[in-house]
């Protein structure tokens, strides 16, 4: 390394390492509630993690809020939201979701579900017809080694339930060395200015990964359950989104995207050097397109997804509103491809080690194979994004945690050793 780049790397680092400490000071509570269960000296071990990442250019900066018992038990902030601005990080900095928009996707469609708007039994081909001639692509070897596609009928529908559980064969193009996902990547389904109309019909030429009900497989069946909410309600998602949960719960600065030029200010940005969020596509809320993702296009702040996630813990409520009632509740969190469901797990089962999935969460429904287990409960709630955003609800401790920031090849590490430190801090 040249001493000027030396240089400033140091000169770098003691920026961002006063930015963690005036935005911690500047943001952050950390006097422990009456009732709560921490210990506050082991709490702190997490100040010392995120100004070590900040401190060493792994990440700009993060956010994270403990709340149990309704009460903060640990908010703080470190570093900043973007390193050029080297704006402080607050309640209000805006983060790009990714995948755990699919938790907010989910909840307004068993909301629609509870309503009666459509149902789990429901083929997806009663509202996008294309889906009626989908195929299974079912890689056959030849004598030589090579592999090729066969296009078989499906044994079934797939469904609503496919759908919201991940089991409808539908998948991402951008990972993975299947042939199907081969063909989703070559497809170029993310081409042009399209909406969901227009992106359900490009997956639905393409074949299936698996027969529907047969395998957890990670994809856009979110994106096609989105398409099903539109024409349910003849509304936009976002409209009906804020119809149902986020205006209810006053998320106003979660959406999909960001047009307001005094708001784009508050958007989070990754380190310059890990800026590759690796999805197919791209994935800049300040540029307005037709297409609103559903499986991953959402931005929100901790303001607003620190009240989703109560309302998560509370059981579907949220400052006597009733956003789910208890049997839709208890429909988004109860496991559907545990045993006698029917459902394989492949290498790429991303709910993890004594999880299970309901419609659209993992749900912790064993301690897991690993000596010891993972911290948490069973009962836990969780999802996570691939810029690093991560929540757990942990009914029994009767507490969350919502974790944001911008790392993609930063963040599965962060996020074990977060939670990690957090069961430590725990007081029985």
């Amino acid at each position: 390394m040249k001493p000027f780049q030396a240089l400033r790397m140091i000169a770098c680092g003691a920026l961002l390492v006063a930015a963690a400490a005036a935005s911690a000071r500047a943001e952050g509570t950390f006097e422990i509630p009456a009732g709560a269960h921490f210990n506050k000296d082991k709490l702190a071990k997490l100040d010392a993690f995120f100004r070590n990442e900040v401190a060493t250019g792994k990440i700009p900066g993060a956010i994270l809020l403990i709340q149990q018992h309704g009460k903060p038990v640990y908010h703080q902030s470190f570093g900043v939201q973007d390193v050029e601005s080297k704006a402080p990080i607050t309640d209000h900095t805006i983060f790009r979701l990714f995948s755990m928009t699919k938790a907010i996707t989910s909840v307004v469609a068993v909301q629609m579900i509870d309503e009666g708007k459509f149902s789990l039994d429901d083929p997806i081909a009663k509202y996008i017809p294309s889906f009626a001639n989908v195929k299974v692509g079912v890689e056959k070897a030849a004598s030589d080694g090579t592999k090729t596609l066969e296009l078989v009928p499906t044994n079934r529908p797939p469904t609503v339930l496919d759908l919201m559980r991940q089991t409808s064969g539908v998948t991402y193009g951008f990972y993975g060395d299947s042939l199907v996902r081969k063909a989703y990547k070559a497809a170029d389904i993310y081409a042009g200015d399209f909406d969901l109309a227009e992106f359900a019909e490009r997956i639905a030429k393409l074949p299936l990964h698996n027969q529907p009900g047969a395998l957890w497989q990670y994809g856009h069946s979110t994106d096609i359950l989105a398409r099903i909410m539109e024409i349910a309600s003849g509304k936009s998602l976002i409209e009906v989104e804020k119809e149902k949960l986020l205006d209810p719960l006053g998320m106003k600065d979660t959406g999909f995207f960001v047009g307001d030029p005094e708001k784009q200010k508050l958007l989070a940005k990754p380190m310059p050097n890990d800026s590759d969020f690796r999805v197919g596509r791209e994935n800049d809320p300040t540029k307005p397109k037709k297409m609103m993702y559903a499986s991953g296009g959402m931005v929100s702040t901790m303001a607003d997804y620190a009240r989703f996630a109560q309302m998560l813990l509370n059981g579907g409520t949220y400052e006597g509103k009733t956003i789910l009632s208890p049997k839709a509740f208890k429909l988004l969190t109860t496991d559907q491809v545990g045993p006698g469901s029917g459902v394989e797990r492949d290498f790429f089962y991303f709910p993890g080690d004594g999880f299970g999935f309901g419609l659209g969460l993992a749900v912790r429904t064993d301690p897991g194979n690993a000596k010891p287990p993972p911290p948490g409960n069973l009962g836990e709630l969780k999802w996570d994004g691939a810029s690093g955003c991560y929540f757990v609800i942990d009914p029994k401790q009767d507490m969350f945690f919502v974790l944001l920031e911008q790392t993609p090849s930063e963040r599965q590490r962060i996020q074990r050793t977060v939670k990690q430190l957090i069961y430590e801090a725990m007081e029985n």
